[in-house]
């Protein structure tokens, strides 16, 4: 059994009490469209158990999710042929994570759609990267 929140929409996706337009159901994840599309051919890989963020979900449960989202972005690039598909999962308000329950967007591009999520690549200071490099290898 996985564990659930009453208030959670993607929980009463998951319930069947919120219908959605479904592509997948399995035994850890389900995907469908997102309703708040950004581009044509949005959709969603949910965890079915509620952990709010990649900080809460087990390891298993993020492993079926990502294979559940490849399966979508091959069948929406196979349909859509977009120029290229972004996998956006994000963790807390920071990241603007909108609804606290793990899940991956699987995100149709095109050259030019107007969307600004990425961002152009500068060289960092190495001494920086080292010096958090080496914070961060202590709690690995």
């Amino acid at each position: 059994m996985h564990p659930t929140d009453a208030s959670c929409v993607f929980c009463k996706i998951v319930a069947g009490t919120i219908p959605c337009f479904r592509l997948h159901d399995d035994d850890q994840s389900i995907a469908f469209m997102d309703i708040n599309p950004a581009n044509e051919g949005h959709a969603l890989a949910v965890a079915k158990g509620h952990w709010p963020t990649i900080h809460d979900i087990p390891a298993e449960a993020i492993g079926q999710v990502a294979a559940t989202a490849k399966r979508v972005a091959t069948a929406v690039g196979k349909t859509l042929s977009p120029d290229g598909i972004n996998l956006i999962q994000a963790n807390g308000p920071g990241a603007a994570q909108s609804v606290p329950h793990f899940h991956i967007h699987i995100l149709p591009r095109w050259k030019d759609d107007g969307l600004h999520i990425n961002w152009h690549p500068q060289p960092g200071d190495m001494a920086a990267i080292k010096a958090v490099y080496e914070r961060i290898l202590k709690n690995m």
